[in-house]
């Protein structure tokens, strides 16, 4: 993928130099702020709003991350497209190679109850990957950071997906109906890690190693995952669909299938054992 070497940095191309690493710092910068703002909503009791029919909440603290986002990366970037969760969909973003995919809060539902467990998620996708991403969870005082070419980071220290053995044990954070999609040889091998309310957060957790693999229901969104897939891939993992290929994103459908994400070993094991029940 265009936009920089194996070492990061910046490369030439027939359109033009690509600053990935440029870029990251300036989503770093926002995604703190944006943390800082959600922060000083955090446990006061924040006005709730519900869509999707309902289905979902959504605090004035998102409404208000969202907004210190889109004024600093639009600023900075106003070629760039615009995707975040809690922006009305402009179509125009179908038109651009590089946009912003954001989520202010990843972990509404945490974070209006008052648990810690929720993050910002920022990423930078260029042709249809992440090539800059970083998640802040100021509640838990970490961040996690990549960029395309360059290695993962938790609070600046090198992170790594676990070593997990084959045949050894298995630490899967995933629903409990999702468990019975597994053979039996590797379902005996599995435990199942209580749920964790951010995805974005879960899946930077199986990059650091805290646990092996996640399963992810169908209908993610790319502001749920695309920070968090750069971030394991730096990592030595992979997040993929149940046919083992990577995530596009920037597509007019922002939702995505059932997804696997683990460490590199173990991921073949993980989508070899998947029932035909849980694929469907």
């Amino acid at each position: 993928m265009p936009g920089s070497d194996d070492s990061g940095a910046p490369i030439s191309t027939a359109l033009g130099v690509f600053d990935w690493q440029a870029d990251l710092e300036l989503i770093t910068t926002a995604a703190r702020e944006a943390g800082r703002v959600a922060l000083s909503f955090f446990g006061q009791s924040p006005e709730v709003w519900w869509k999707n029919e309902g289905q979902s909440p959504v605090s004035a603290a998102d409404y208000a991350a969202n907004l210190s986002l889109e004024t600093v990366l639009r600023t900075a970037r106003p070629s760039y497209g615009w995707l975040s969760e809690e922006t009305d969909d402009d179509p125009s973003r179908l038109g651009c190679d590089t946009l912003f995919v954001i989520d202010p809060i990843d972990g509404t539902r945490a974070f209006i109850a008052g648990k810690n467990t929720w993050c910002v998620s920022v990423a930078v996708v260029h042709k249809g990957r992440p090539v800059a991403g970083i998640l802040v969870a100021p509640a838990l005082d970490e961040e996690f950071a990549a960029v395309l070419g360059g290695q993962a980071l938790r609070n600046g220290t090198l992170i790594r997906v676990s070593s997990a053995a084959s045949g050894g044990p298995l630490k899967v954070a995933c629903a409990q109906d999702m468990i019975a999609g597994f053979q039996p040889a590797i379902r005996s091998r599995i435990e199942r890690v209580e749920h964790v309310p951010s995805l974005a957060y879960r899946l930077a957790l199986v990059a650091d190693g805290r646990i092996d693999a996640t399963l992810v229901k169908r209908n993610s969104h790319d502001w749920d995952l695309a920070a968090a897939d750069l971030i394991l891939s730096c990592a030595d993992g992979s997040l993929t669909d149940l046919a083992g290929e990577p995530l596009v994103y920037n597509r007019p459908d922002v939702t995505q299938p059932v997804l696997v994400a683990a460490a590199n070993q173990v991921l073949p094991e993980l989508l070899e054992t998947l029932t035909p029940i849980a694929r469907s």
